[in-house]
């Protein structure tokens, strides 16, 4: 399964500097609003040590990690919903994807213009929800009409307008629609309503805060219950052009364990209980991303919808078992391996060979 995260915040708070830099590209970072014109998309592996393990144990030819796609939108202002700055041509662009990473700029540079002229991220968080909320309150207000007579025909119907008008009234609270804990997304799901994106913040700090604890729980707390990150665009840019022990060693420096990227990543991961787990083989080690809770068959499916339907069982062995042993032979002889049915949970270590028949 594909994985899309937006990159929002309003503009020059570092979300296209810090976009090159997970990505690896060179779009335009410009000191001025609007730099970025048209979504900038880059599709980054899953940093993930054990697939080079895999690789030399098994001898294979190639390995293919799991993938992010990183979408750059660009900075959104106050009024968005109703057209300012570039509006509802980028909101669209948020529909698409399956989380949201908001970037809030939490450093002090006098080179570089703030929107607001001033520096305050509980107010830029603010205006970022307010305008989703906006889009999302003309999203269900649109379609209510059309619900409402086709509830006298359909009782299923009605309950789905029922439903939509409770969120309507929440969201003009103020209330996004993600902090709302028995939020029925099959319900809702064709509107793509913005604010049930699940939220990651990723508050923009210079090098001197990352290791300010007490700043760090500052910032957290103003988005709590939400997960935040913190990331330093100036220094990613930096490290960018490394080699990986030598961009680890400056970020180890800063007190840092790891990249924006994998931070960014382990975060998207957890907020949409996803994992991974692996097929290796002599001509290839794979990561495949599902749902955490996922049935051996559900896992299947998402190498060939053929494995799913087909499913007889699946030869499993855990990563560190293989690695302890040294060769998938030996931890045959070890007993190691074992084959599990449909009834099997999947784990994150798993190293999983389908047998299926069609």
């Amino acid at each position: 399964m594909s994985l899309s995260i937006g990159i929002v915040g309003l503009p020059n708070v570092g979300k296209s500097t810090l976009f090159n830099a997970l990505t690896n590209n060179n779009i335009l970072a410009a000191n001025y609003p609007f730099a970025t014109i048209e979504p900038n998309t880059g599709v980054v592996p899953v940093p993930d040590d054990r697939l080079n393990v895999l690789a030399e144990i098994y001898g294979s030819k190639k390995i293919i990690p799991a993938t992010v796609t990183f979408v750059d939108i660009a900075g959104l202002v106050a009024g968005a919903s109703k057209g300012e700055g570039l509006g509802n041509k980028f909101l669209a662009n948020i529909r698409q994807c399956d989380a949201i990473i908001h970037i809030v700029r939490a450093f002090n540079d006098s080179n570089i213009l703030h929107v607001a002229n001033d520096i305050n991220p509980r107010n830029d968080i603010e205006v970022i929800n307010t305008e989703l909320i906006l889009a999302d309150i003309q999203t269900i207000e649109k379609r209510l009409p059309k619900l409402q007579k086709e509830a006298k025909a359909n009782p299923k119907n009605k309950i789905i307008f029922d439903n939509l008008n409770n969120l309507l009234e929440q969201l003009k609270t103020g209330t996004p629609l993600f902090s709302i804990e028995d939020l029925d997304i099959e319900l809702i799901s064709d509107l793509h309503l913005l604010t049930a994106k699940p939220v990651i913040y990723a508050f923009n700090i210079d090098e001197n805060s990352l290791e300010d604890e007490e700043y760090k729980n500052k910032l957290s707390n103003i988005v709590s219950p939400a997960k935040s990150v913190f990331v330093c665009a100036k220094l990613e840019e930096e490290i960018k052009s490394l080699e990986q022990d030598d961009a680890k060693e400056l970020l180890s420096s800063y007190g840092v364990k790891e990249t924006g990227l994998e931070k960014m990543i382990h975060a998207a991961y957890d907020t949409l209980g996803l994992q991974s787990y692996m097929t290796a083989g002599p001509q290839e080690v794979h990561a495949w991303t599902i749902k955490k809770g996922w049935s051996a068959p559900q896992a299947a499916g998402v190498i060939h919808t053929d494995f799913e339907r087909g499913f007889i069982a699946a030869q499993i062995i855990n990563y560190n078992d293989l690695v302890e042993a040294g060769s998938e032979q030996a931890a045959k002889q070890a007993g190691k391996i074992r084959t599990e049915g449909k009834d099997y949970i999947m784990s994150p270590d798993d190293i999983v060979e389908f047998r299926f028949n069609v």
